[in-house]
């Protein structure tokens, strides 16, 4: 989860440079929930006690 938001936080930064700033916006955007999911599934994790499923 937390590569994908990596990935596109770095595609991004790319597409802003270029000056596609509607692109950047929505991978910017998509980068913060799939953080932000990742966060919380690995809070679930933590609390239930057992090890994600591997990907």
């Amino acid at each position: 989860m937390f590569s994908w938001a990596l990935t596109f936080f770095i595609v991004a930064i790319i597409a802003a440079l270029l000056g596609f700033s509607g692109i950047a916006g929505t991978l910017a955007w998509a980068a913060k929930m799939l953080f932000i999911a990742g966060l919380i599934l690995a809070i679930v994790f933590f609390v239930i006690g057992r090890r994600p499923p591997p990907l």
